[in-house]
């Protein structure tokens, strides 16, 4: 009985599941009940909690989360199910707790509406109806049952013993028929959210999107860019191993023909753009670095690209800016919103509007169709991606998503660099070796970079070219390595002459400091 009601939980609950996702894929994937309670999980974490999955899991922090929900309603739809054993509505009662997390989780996202709570209802009546099934096969005890116990009959008018074999379907096949129904239902709605998702995709549009030349391409890349040093990060990070830190479970898929940008507030002219609109205006090409708050000292949340977009600059002159207003309120598709400084958009900067990356539209991971990148600024306060929206406010009327929990409204990236080379993950062998990295301070640029080894003096390294101050720079020091263990660390100085921090800080509120550092262990050469 015990495992005919933990099975009956677990087919239950995958079968509310799987019907949730079928439904979403008409509705929309906001309403999906794991997507749902997954991402109110993001929003009700505290940033420690954030920056630990971060740091534990990297860019698959999300795909764990999304696991971790599915373990813990396997377990809950399990004991749901030895709950209905006792008596089906006291199981009915447990799905039905569910269903209201569901529906708060559905209605709490920034964009729902009606729409997005028929995913949960749709599914829970679904695991309902198979928890009563599966429950009545496994032999728990009917409401009515529960109220009153039935009399034993007299022995007179028990029925006769039948004999071997003659039972038409015993209750354990009876059980067992309806448990492969139910799972083959749930599979069965499983893989029609699937199709249905895919038909939504926008791959297609992405990969044959053909945009304009740039009327402002980007600078040529100096001779000596790129070190090519085995094991340093290239100058330019490739698409696909470009970080990714949002809050999307989903991937938000944004056709750029229903695709529309809305800038008003404080304007004293409202603007609307589609994106053939967008990309008519005069294109510009630069190269930006970008940088996430959440990086930790030396991490891997940064990447440097050749972006391509419409001046934000020059469409927030077009719109006008009233007097007062400081903040540009960015809310993407899927309700996330960013607050970069109007100042900043608006000084000079390659503030851009972006619609390509490395040559090639926004993939859909970041951004696709359109998206900000502002350099200069921590990604959360910068970097809007597939954005809709932007209202000309104050940081006193508005408080941007990640500002809300506790992070610095106004984030400037600080001057920071990392150790590539040696990894101090294999021993080097004595003798000369190379010591090479990245360093930043967008929109100040990196003037010098030093090494030492073991506490003692400081070294200048040799810095590699670079075609503005956007953008990170590598570096490199040629050592004379002898036999131990032995620590590296590295620290820039800007344009400004400021020089990185020692003090170690962790990366909230406003980012990480510290000298990067490298253990490393050495051994000696052979005769």
């Amino acid at each position: 009985m015990r495992a005919r009601g933990v099975l009956a939980g677990l087919l239950s609950g995958a079968v509310g599941v799987c019907v949730g996702f079928l439904v979403a894929g008409l509705t929309g994937p906001v309403g999906s009940p794991v997507v749902a309670v997954a991402e109110l999980m993001i929003d009700l974490s505290p940033p420690p909690l954030k920056n630990f999955a971060i740091r534990q899991f990297g860019t698959n922090d999300k795909l764990v989360l999304q696991i971790g929900v599915l373990v813990v309603l396997a377990v809950l739809a399990a004991v749901i199910g030895l709950l209905a054993q006792t008596g089906i509505n006291r199981g009915l009662a447990g799905a039905a707790v569910f269903a209201v997390i569901g529906l708060v989780a559905a209605g709490t996202r920034p964009t729902a509406g009606p729409a997005d709570l028929v995913p949960t209802l749709v599914g829970s009546a679904a695991a309902a109806i198979a928890l009563v099934l599966l429950s009545r096969a496994a032999g728990a005890p009917e409401p009515a049952a529960q109220a009153e116990p039935a009399a034993p009959e007299p022995a007179a008018q028990a029925e006769p013993a039948r004999p071997y074999g003659s039972e038409v379907e015993p209750p354990r096949r009876r059980f067992m028929l309806i448990s492969a129904a139910t799972a083959g239902s749930a599979a069965i709605a499983y893989l029609g959210g699937r199709l249905l998702a895919e038909s939504a995709s926008v791959t297609q549009a992405e990969q044959s999107m053909r945009l304009p030349a740039p009327a402002i391409p980007a600078p040529p890349l100096p001779a000596g860019t790129d070190l090519r040093i085995s094991g340093l990060s290239p100058f330019v990070t490739p698409n696909s191993a470009f970080y990714r830190v949002d809050t999307a479970i989903v991937l938000p898929q944004v056709p750029p023909s229903s695709w529309q940008l809305r800038i008003h507030g404080m304007v004293r002219r409202e603007l609307t753009l589609s994106f053939d609109e967008l990309i008519r205006r005069p294109l510009i090409e630069d190269y930006i670095t970008l940088t996430c708050v959440s990086n930790p000292v030396a991490g891997p949340y940064i990447g440097n690209a050749r972006w391509l977009g419409a001046s934000l600059g020059d469409l927030l002159r077009e719109a006008g800016i009233k007097a007062g207003a400081d903040q540009l309120f960015c809310t993407s598709i899927d309700g996330f919103t960013s607050g970069t400084p109007v100042q900043t958009a608006m000084d000079g900067r390659n503030a851009l509007l972006a619609v390509a990356m490395n040559g090639q539209p926004l993939p859909v991971a970041h951004g696709f169709p359109v998206r900000t990148v502002v350099p200069g600024l921590y990604g959360y306060v910068s970097a809007c991606k597939w954005i809709t929206d932007i209202e000309v406010t104050t940081y006193a009327a508005n408080a941007a998503y990640w500002a809300q929990r506790g992070w610095s409204a106004q984030a400037p990236v600080k001057t920071e660099s990392r150790i590539d080379v040696p990894s101090g993950q294999n021993p080097l062998k004595q003798g000369r070796t190379v010591i090479a990295g990245v360093a930043w301070a967008q929109h100040r640029g990196i003037d010098a970079v030093e090494v030492r080894v073991d506490g003692g003096p400081w070294r200048q390294a040799r810095l590699a070219a670079v075609p503005g101050i956007d953008t990170w720079r590598q570096w490199a020091l040629y050592w004379d390595a002898t036999p131990g263990s032995h620590q590296i660390e590295a620290r820039a100085t800007d344009a400004t002459g400021y020089t990185q921090m020692s003090m170690a800080e962790p990366p909230e509120p406003n980012g990480a400091t510290g000298y990067p550092t490298v253990t490393v262990g050495v051994t000696a050469l052979t005769a």
